[in-house]
């Protein structure tokens, strides 16, 4: 069974930057994609990013530029560098890892709260 554990959140001042790692334990196989979602209160759940395992990677419009995601294979880990964060970033960040091929999955973390404010 695979677990996903996010850590990095907090608070942090509009303008400011945080990291969040994404790092899964159990068997990950390759071509599979990683993604970043972020659900804010009476909102729902979007994406925020994804990388492959080949190393293709989306952004949503509204972080591209300001957000880059990245992914180590060898160490099973996703990471989120957020700069330039605003309050309307402020949400629940979720990573998630599926594969649409056999052996098929689709595992999420259990979020870690990211709050922009002054």
């Amino acid at each position: 069974q695979v677990q996903l554990v996010e850590s990095g959140g907090g608070l942090v001042r509009p303008g400011g930057s945080l990291r969040l790692s994404c790092a899964a334990s159990g068997r990950i196989f390759s071509g599979d994609v990683w993604g970043w979602y972020r659900q804010a209160p009476g909102t729902e759940r979007k994406l925020v990013a994804t990388v492959s395992s080949g190393g293709t990677i989306n952004y949503a419009e509204s972080v591209e530029g300001r957000f880059t995601i990245s992914r180590d294979n060898r160490k099973n880990t996703m990471y989120l560098q957020m700069d330039s964060l605003q309050p309307e970033d402020t949400a629940v960040y979720y990573c998630n890892a599926r594969r649409r091929v056999a052996p098929y999955y689709n595992h999420w973390g259990q979020g870690t709260q990211v709050t922009v404010a002054s």
